[in-house]
């Protein structure tokens, strides 16, 4: 990270003014079900931050008729997108790391690109790092704003501080960006079709990504929206007691039509499955209304959701930490509060 947060001096703005002229970005893009997930087009938004006339190819691996669908939908999904770069093969069947880090290692050799960007999730946190590795550079992690082409804003210490990052190292720029700070507000439905092309595979080197293998994937099986990007979320703590009694906060979460999110501490009691953990350690989320039952409020947790639209806590404690951010607070056990709103609130049509 050293060239990362590397100062550059007063006597190089002009030759970086020259490079920004020829800004061109690559969206490392995760697809599922022959569609681009949201996440990754905040990527794109993000990149539309860099430059007004940058070029933004979106990289799409994978193999069979889901990834074509995924590549015709990228192709129509925002107006920013100059074209669509597709590498069709089993070698992508699954989104290991090392055949994307290889991946974009060929792709960056042929194009060369001043940036790379995806998005600051599981997909972009595993790949990422590897492939930066791969071209030598050092990669900017989890930001949040981007004031040139050359500096951005990522967030320290938990959320509690801010730091500006001047990038003065040689291309490929590559960034994880957040998807909550970069609101995708285009409609979709008057984007002009991108050119869709393939990737030539044959000089992929497929002896160095053995290194691991698929076992197996593992998925929820509910109508609940998914919790990086739902509108509401209804989180509960490990005040919450036991895996039967977090069933409330599930309860709850239907009649609202909400996702559900968990703090660690009910994670690692066992409560619920890791991927409903939101925080620092675990997924950023940024709804429209977030409802904390029984959280207390640590700075690893506030990490997560402080930048929800209007937050509502209940917790016996009226000292929590959590009430320092919540729009709305109430004092009171959750156990009388929940099994009350359940009986208020009217059914989801």
């Amino acid at each position: 990270m050293l060239r990362a947060i590397k100062t550059t001096p007063l006597h190089r703005f002009s030759s970086l003014t020259s490079i920004s002229r020829s800004i061109s970005t690559l969206i490392l893009a995760e697809h599922d079900g022959g569609a681009i997930k949201s996440q990754s087009i905040s990527a794109v938004e993000a990149a539309k931050s860099l430059d007004k006339q940058t070029s933004i190819s979106l990289l799409l691996a994978g193999s069979g008729p889901s990834l074509q669908q995924a590549a015709a939908h990228a192709a129509s999904c925002h107006p920013s997108i100059s074209q669509v770069l597709v590498a069709d093969s089993d070698k992508f069947t699954y989104p290991l790391a090392e055949t994307w880090a290889r991946l974009v290692q060929l792709v960056q050799k042929k194009s060369e690109y001043s940036h790379i960007i995806t998005a600051s999730n599981s997909f972009g946190k595993n790949i990422l790092p590897r492939a930066a590795a791969l071209l030598d550079v050092s990669p900017i992690t989890d930001v949040i704003a981007i004031s040139a082409s050359n500096q951005f804003i990522r967030p320290i210490y938990a959320g509690n501080a801010l730091c500006t990052v001047r990038y003065s190292g040689s291309n490929p720029c590559m960034l994880s960006v957040r998807p909550t700070s970069f609101a995708v507000s285009v409609d979709s439905s008057k984007c002009n079709e991108a050119p869709i092309s393939q990737v030539d595979l044959s000089t992929f080197d497929e002896d160095s990504v053995g290194m691991s293998r698929y076992v197996n994937h593992t998925a929820q099986d509910t109508e609940r929206p998914d919790l990086g990007n739902a509108q509401v979320v209804i989180t509960g703590g490990r005040a919450l007691k036991s895996a039967e009694n977090f069933k409330m906060i599930e309860k709850l979460a239907e009649k609202l039509g909400a996702a559900v999110g968990a703090t660690r501490a009910a994670v690692d009691t066992g409560f619920v499955p890791n991927d409903l953990q939101v925080g620092q350690t675990g997924k950023i989320v940024a709804p429209e209304l977030y409802m904390a039952f029984g959280v207390s409020g640590a700075i690893q947790h506030l990490a997560g959701m402080r930048d929800s639209k209007v937050i509502v806590a209940v917790n016996k404690d009226a000292d929590a930490p959590i009430f320092q951010v919540a729009d709305y607070g109430l004092v009171g056990d959750l156990f009388e509060v929940i099994p009350e709103l359940l009986e208020k609130l009217p059914e989801k049509k």
